[in-house]
């Protein structure tokens, strides 16, 4: 979240970020809430501060009785006034969750089709086979088993396509832990308190896809991201030790796969897929710098696979709350003959940080918010999707990509 201080410092700026990204937040209304609190709090400090004084006075001998009196009342009071501040902080905390993130300058303004193309790679195949007949053909895809023990959008992977999975897994991995980062496997839950710092904050209370574990505080995990801005949650860490990359892996649940208006077929859009994921924690001088890292090694990966694709600068009514700026990157389907999302990469600044409250200790000696980061090294079922259509040979074998062949035995074909 943001600071209520930043926000009243950089009044402009925090409405016009609320209002690019799409959000109907009354930033005023905040405010308002916010001098509730203000003066509560003066009202329950200037009562601290008599009863200190009575306290003082009620030493070394027998306190009058109009002090025990006074004292008396001041207790009720305070009771009274420390939980009606309680209440006020709660109310404004729980209004500062709907504030997102500020955008960076160089964020392009508007909805999701104003969002600007900034790098493009390869050529475009002009044909590509469809990875669900594919799949199914080869006896490597069983969504009807998935749905019979799960529900739909559930599925089985088998034979070829459960060992590419694992190839591609194996082939991200080395690439991050190239990269110096450190690999991890996470919980498959967080409590509410992760959650919420990780921002997901939906526009709308129907958005929320996560699935919520019934009498717990407790939700499966959408993306290893929420475990590992967790990681830190309530710690201070030394300048010199950041920045610190992990790669966690883990598998990811989301309600949202028949989301109206995507592309849903077979394993593009699915309610649990297993995903490798880069995060970042840094000094806020770092975080633009390491954006472009993460994205960068994003691109090496899907430059080896041979996919083309494309960069794009996510508009600012297509963010989400917690992130400055985000890259999508798209590959070129030659079935669907558009690009299609493979990845994203995000700088969340000091936004989820501020919400779990993990901070840096200055070789000074000041302490200050970290910035965290993000972005996918592989999304394995959209990956699979991609090397099918890219790699499959209709009524043949499947070619391996050759920076896969060492995870699969050497095989050239599968």
């Amino acid at each position: 979240m943001l600071d209520i201080k930043f926000i009243r410092e950089n009044l402009d700026l925090v409405e016009k970020s609320t209002r690019e990204k799409g959000y109907k937040t009354n930033i005023g209304d905040i405010l308002k809430l916010d001098d509730e609190r203000k003066k509560v709090l003066i009202e329950v400090e200037t009562l601290r501060k008599e009863r200190n004084e009575i306290a003082a006075k009620m030493k070394g001998g027998k306190p009058a009785a109009e002090l025990i009196e006074r004292g008396k009342a001041i207790k009720e009071e305070l009771a009274e006034k420390e939980s009606a501040l309680s209440s006020a902080e709660s109310r404004l905390n729980e209004a500062l969750k709907t504030v997102p993130n500020i955008i960076f300058d160089d964020v392009p303004l508007g909805g999701e089709e104003c969002s600007v193309e900034v790098k493009k790679w390869g050529e475009h195949h002009k044909t590509g086979v469809d990875h669900l007949d594919y799949a199914v053909s080869r006896d490597w895809l069983d969504f009807e088993r998935g749905a019979k023990v799960a529900g739909a959008k559930f599925y089985y992977l088998k034979g070829g396509l459960a060992l590419l999975e694992n190839a591609l897994l194996q082939y991200g991995l080395s690439k991050v832990l190239e990269h110096g980062f450190t690999f991890m496997t996470v919980p498959d839950m967080v409590c509410g308190r992760v959650l919420e710092g990780c921002g997901f904050n939906p526009r709308s209370s129907e958005q929320s896809d996560e699935y919520y574990i019934e009498g717990e505080d407790l939700a499966l995990i959408a993306t290893a991201e929420m475990p590992l801005t967790g990681y830190h949650m309530d710690e201070i860490i030394d300048e010199d030790k950041l920045p610190l990359f992990y790669a966690g892996y883990s598998p990811c649940f989301r309600k949202e796969a028949g989301a109206a208006g995507k592309y849903t077929r077979g394993l593009f859009r699915v309610h649990q897929f297993n995903k490798l994921e880069m995060y970042a924690f840094c000094l806020p001088e770092q975080s633009k710098e390491i954006h472009e890292k993460i994205l960068t090694i994003e691109e090496e990966i899907w430059q080896e696979l041979g996919v083309p694709y494309h960069i794009i600068n996510i508009a600012a009514g297509d963010l989400g709350a917690p992130a400055a700026k985000k890259y999508d990157m798209e590959y070129w389907s030659p079935v669907n003959q558009k690009y299609q999302e493979i990845t994203s990469c995000s700088n969340c600044t000091d936004f989820q940080a501020r919400s779990v409250n993990c901070r840096v200790r200055r070789k000074d000696g000041t302490i200050e918010f970290v910035h965290t980061l993000n972005g996918t090294a592989i999304s394995l079922a959209r990956a699979l999707v991609v090397i099918l259509e890219n790699y499959a040979v209709e009524g043949g074998k499947l070619k391996v990509p050759k920076v896969l062949q060492p995870y699969l035995g050497g095989k050239e074909e599968l």
